[in-house]
């Protein structure tokens, strides 16, 4: 199997169950940001920092995945069943056992303080925009609403995630200094 089929050379792709759609559709907006998102999760995941996370982010990969192939079908009929709530009560019991050990916040932080960190605040922010495009989709579209709660939830756990790097790696976090 080739990996060009030159089927989308001008401007076009097919929806899972055969729709010509074109490129810039609200669905691939909303898909294709989730793809993106699951290329900055493989980052994190390649980070040393987060070996001991490896299988949690390859498991959000997995999801990831999932919900952009939701997604991409057309007809319900063919939809599967790509999430569930214990998908989100996972990611908040994840964030509650990071905040144990985390300083309360009492400012603003800016991202950064360690590449590795910014990275996550980077994945953080496509996971943001990911969750806006599927909000934007849902207007046109039926959208699962447990894949919108769960787009929400992993951009908290990203920003938790990045604090609990920082310290792991003895960053200082930037607080914001508003004007």
């Amino acid at each position: 199997m080739k990996i060009y089929t030159k089927t989308g050379d001008k401007g076009q792709t097919s929806l899972l169950g055969g729709t010509r759609v074109s490129k810039s559709h609200d669905r691939l907006h909303a898909y294709g940001t989730i793809d993106e998102l699951n290329s900055y999760i493989g980052l994190l995941a390649d980070l040393e920092v987060n070996m001991k996370r490896k299988d949690l982010l390859h498991g959000i990969q997995n999801i990831l995945f999932s919900l952009g192939s939701s997604l991409a079908t057309e007809k319900e009929s063919l939809k599967k069943q790509n999430i569930a709530e214990s998908d989100i009560t996972l990611l908040e019991k994840e964030i509650d056992s990071m905040e144990e050990s985390l300083p309360p916040l009492k400012n603003f932080i800016l991202p950064g303080g360690h590449t590795s960190v910014s990275f996550c605040h980077i994945a953080r922010c496509v996971c943001r925009r990911a969750e806006r495009h599927t909000i934007a989709l849902r207007e046109n579209i039926e959208v699962d609403d447990l894949i919108i709660q769960y787009l929400n939830r992993l951009s908290d756990y990203l920003f938790v995630l990045g604090r609990m790097m920082g310290k792991e790696l003895d960053a200082e976090e930037i607080i914001w200094k508003g004007k």
